[in-house]
């Protein structure tokens, strides 16, 4: 039971990671009809942005973690947004009105385009990054096994919980919300009310990309190493919760990152580790065979 419940609390903690990343995926989608396949690539951008900030930080002699952590933040936000809001003026806006497939080639292109530029930049090396938050407690002993909540854990999970919980007032109560739902319905009809759809689209993407960068921090704190690959792996299970979750439904994005996580977890605990991938992808095909639109997901009605 003991080891059940460690597997959990590191599934959980897993999946809070993939969930933040799943949003900016499902937040695009459910505005422009069109999945960010360099949203991967962004929280890639955002955990090695945090691995040198930390360095630079550790350089000038700042030890108060606290504010380490909140630097580290602040600064890979920043700069993923940037990138964020960049992608959506080079590689969507210019072909908005063109066939999906022409975006969706954009969008792979600039995703290889940002890991060379990474790797040409910062190498093709691992970087490590030493422990930043230690310690934790025990929560229970069973068996020889003792169930450990490392106050990192927490830290992500807690942070998590609360950036969902803004983030669901933001759409649901301001005025962008509001804006970024009416272009989710329909934008020409937005555009006629008043709404800045183009603004509207790109702040989509800087606060898709902002948690991007929440999330490549996390799990640069959490694994301790990062290098300019990780954003292809990350950005396809990210996707892959989505679609789960049901695309276009920003809890379901989160569902869906915390059952791809305790899936990963409980397969790597009790099955062959190598196929735990394996295990993800065919939860994956079962759901959508027997609901296409994902767990929490709303049939398209065709507007005629």
């Amino acid at each position: 039971m003991a080891y059940f419940i460690q597997q959990l609390i590191n599934g959980l903690t897993l999946g809070a990671i993939y969930g933040l990343i799943a949003i900016g995926y499902t937040m695009v989608y459910g505005i422009i009809g069109m999945i960010n396949f360099a949203h991967g690539e962004i929280y890639m951008i955002g955990a090695f942005v945090s691995v040198v900030t930390y360095l630079i930080l550790s350089a000038l002699g700042l030890g108060y973690v606290p504010l380490v952590l909140l630097v580290m933040l602040m600064t890979s936000m920043l700069f993923t947004s940037v990138y964020g809001w960049s992608i959506e003026r080079v590689a969507y806006r210019p072909l908005r009105g063109a066939p999906k497939l022409a975006a969706l080639i954009s969008a792979i292109g600039m995703s290889i385009a940002l890991q060379n530029y990474v790797q040409l930049t910062q190498g093709a090396r691992v970087k490590a990054l030493a422990p930043v938050i230690s310690g934790g407690i025990t929560l229970m002993e069973s068996d020889g096994f003792t169930v450990h909540l490392s106050y990192l854990q927490m830290f992500i999970c807690v942070l998590t919980v609360v950036l969902m919980v803004g983030f669901s007032f933001l759409i649901d109560k301001t005025s962008l919300g509001r804006q970024q739902r009416a272009c989710e319905q329909d934008r020409t009809m937005a555009s006629l009310v008043g709404v800045n759809v183009d603004r509207t689209i790109s702040m989509t993407f800087v606060m898709g990309a902002a948690l991007a960068a929440v999330a490549g921090m996390m799990v640069t704190l959490y694994y301790g190493v990062v290098d300019f690959y990780i954003g292809f792996v990350a950005g396809m299970k990210a996707f892959t919760a989505a679609v789960l979750g049901g695309i276009g439904s920003l809890p379901g994005a989160m569902l869906g990152g915390v059952l791809i996580g305790l899936i990963e977890a409980f397969w790597s605990a009790y099955f062959t580790i190598e196929y735990k991938d394996v295990a993800a992808f065919s939860i994956l095909v079962l759901v959508l065979i027997f609901r296409p639109t994902g767990l929490l997901g709303k049939p398209e009605i065709e507007k005629v």
